[in-house]
């Protein structure tokens, strides 16, 4: 389908929608059983995958990696992007999970997921979470010597308020070029803190996680208008499901989010393509905006 944008001035080039790999390891892939799955999205056009350093208890990049040494040179058609900064008790050695954003953990997490990864970079890795200790110069320093090393090309962060995202931006000597975040009917106060507005400013595309909601969109009562506008929505634009309903919700905002998709299904996948083919009014936006809220504009 080849829909492409560029997630920053000076930025890299994504696909418009990015298969997201969080739930990885509860998919029951073999190598070669994923290695089929990136091939099918590459064709369809979706070339950015998203990872972290601890996506299914550190072990998601090391799955996505043994795919990938099946077959080297799809390495050049994808986009790779990793977050670090959290460390979670699945990693023996950690008796709390806490934030950890020194320089040393952030460059030996690129350097691990690089390993695992099977590549020798990574186009875009990002801060996970905004993290109370975070020195911004220590940060800055990880990433100008990830940079400077080739190791990574493009940073970002992920869950950022506008603050936190302009006091790391103060230390750096390039730019950050996009903040990844929680958007969603079910979660919209990225629309209206600042942080979509941000991104607006600075040209640069945020990257959409949850964007059905963690499935909280297909069950539950409290649900349930939503859904019914969503089915009403779909009917007049067209839509097959919900699902691509809900992408073209996120993608009518003018900071052009890009979604994530979390699916191991390429069935799920295709269809959720289909929301790059659909027009939405504001009429019919804020529509679905009411049915999830709860309430009208003031």
């Amino acid at each position: 389908m080849g829909h492409r944008i560029q997630l920053a001035p000076q930025g890299p080039e994504f696909s418009r929608m990015v298969c997201g790999y969080w739930r990885l390891m509860e998919w029951g892939m073999s190598p070669q059983q994923l290695l089929g799955f990136i091939e099918q999205h590459l064709e369809l056009g979706i070339t950015t995958a998203d990872h972290a350093d601890i996506y299914g208890g550190y072990a998601c990049e090391q799955a996505f990696g043994d795919a990938l040494r099946l077959q080297p040179a799809l390495r050049q058609r994808l986009e790779l992007v990793s977050k670090c900064g959290i460390a979670t008790t699945a990693k023996p050695g950690n008796p709390i999970g806490h934030y950890i954003t020194d320089r040393s953990h952030i460059v030996s997490s690129a350097e691990h997921s690089l390993q695992k990864l099977h590549t020798d970079y990574l186009d875009l890795l990002l801060i996970h979470r905004p993290d109370p200790l975070m020195d911004a110069d220590e940060v800055a320093e990880a990433f100008v010597d990830l940079h400077k090393s080739g190791k990574v090309r493009h940073f970002g962060v992920s869950n950022f308020t506008p603050a936190q995202f302009t006091l790391l931006q103060s230390r750096l000597p390039f730019s950050l070029v996009t903040n990844q975040v929680e958007i969603s009917p079910l979660h919209q106060p990225a629309l209206l803190d600042g942080t979509l507005d941000q991104c607006q400013q600075l040209r640069i595309k945020p990257m959409a996680w949850s964007c059905l909601g963690g499935g909280r969109l297909f069950s539950g009562a409290e649900s349930q208008p939503l859904r019914n506008e969503l089915h009403s929505v779909a009917q007049e634009i067209g839509a097959d499901t919900i699902e691509q309903v809900v992408y073209a919700w996120v993608m009518r905002l003018p900071s052009a989010p890009l979604p994530i998709i979390g699916s191991g299904k390429i069935e799920r996948v295709t269809s959720a393509l289909r929301a790059l083919e659909l027009t939405m009014s504001r009429e019919q936006w804020f529509r679905i905006r009411k049915a999830a809220l709860g309430y009208d504009v003031p």
